[in-house]
């Protein structure tokens, strides 16, 4: 049975990034007049949500968002979204909902949303999310200021002038399977009956191939036999490019000696499908991978079976 590959939600081409220069002020000034020209606005973690016969993000245009702002410097360019001209403010101190919509989470509103739209959300909260922790120089701890149109900060002390640009933090999420059987782990912070993939960030020093031994062996004790890549999903939680891979066991006892998680177990595609456990939800990366692995068996899609939403493409 052939399974397409699929297409994780928040990834994609949702922006055309390279469409505007981004350091040239009268190329930004010239966007920014544009008639179509919209604003992300972002309290907190949350965007404004229309939710009506059809959900879709609420964008707005740019005098709603600038008498808000210190100034235009304020805001970061995203690209062009469909065409036209779209930025992000951090609107932290405005009211949340301007009355024009629902406020929401990502992770709450992203299931809802197109796909390209939920992307572009995505994008949007990862850099807003960014410039907020880099407010001061890592270096000398002075003020930061935005360049670029919010793509660099730059210290303002001219002694120092270092550079800040948007990170990610690469962190690995893994299925293990023996045959018929996924291993599974679960946090006891988790809603009850939820197990989910293996997880973990990459150390310094680290190949992908090593966090994934060390990370399955750290928190079950299982050894490994094979690794293959499958997917990444930008996951703006609030800075993470999860790098998702399948593995087959080498060995099959289970020993948890890790502080991260409350249990960890074999289950097998009939236990899945019985539901025995909660999935994971189907915005992650860890449902593609278990959905992939489940799918193989040619009994129906995870997809199918647990009703949820699946994101095999725009």
């Amino acid at each position: 049975m052939h399974i397409p590959p699929k297409i994780n939600l928040f990834a994609g081409a949702h922006v055309d990034r390279l469409a505007i220069d981004r350091r040239d002020p009268e190329a930004l000034a010239t966007a920014l007049g544009e008639a179509g020209a919209r604003i992300v606005p972002v309290w907190g973690s949350e965007t404004l949500i229309h939710e009506g016969e059809s959900t879709h993000a609420l964008l707005l245009a740019p005098d709603e968002c600038l008498e808000h702002l210190d100034g235009p410097d304020q805001l970061i360019l995203l690209g062009r979204f469909r065409g036209a001209p779209l930025f992000v403010a951090d609107l932290a101190h405005a009211p949340a909902t301007q009355g024009r919509g629902r406020a929401l989470d990502l992770r709450m509103a992203g299931n809802l949303l197109d796909f390209n739209e939920a992307g572009m959300l995505a994008y949007a909260r990862a850099m807003v999310l960014w410039k907020r922790r880099h407010r001061h120089c890592g270096s000398c701890g002075a003020t930061a200021v935005p360049e670029q149109a919010g793509h660099v900060m730059r210290c303002s002390d001219g002694a120092c002038g270092a550079t800040w640009f948007p990170r990610v933090d690469p962190a690995i999420i893994v299925l293990v399977t023996d045959g018929d059987r996924a291993l599974l782990g679960r946090q006891a912070a988790w809603p009850a009956g939820r197990y989910s993939t293996l997880a973990g960030f990459v150390e310094p020093g680290e190949s992908l191939e090593d966090t994934v031994h060390r990370e399955v062996f750290e928190e079950t004790g299982i050894r490994l036999a094979g690794i293959e890549y499958h997917s990444s999903q930008p996951w703006p939680f609030p800075s993470s490019l999860m790098l998702g891979f399948t593995a087959m066991a080498a060995s099959t006892e289970i020993r948890i000696d890790d502080d991260e998680l409350e249990d960890a177990r074999w289950f097998s595609r009939d236990e899945i499908t019985a539901g025995t456990i909660v999935l994971p939800p189907p915005t992650s990366v860890s449902f593609q991978l278990i959905s992939s692995w489940f799918d193989r068996a040619g009994v129906g899609t995870l997809a199918e079976l647990s009703g949820k939403r699946p994101w095999q493409g725009r």
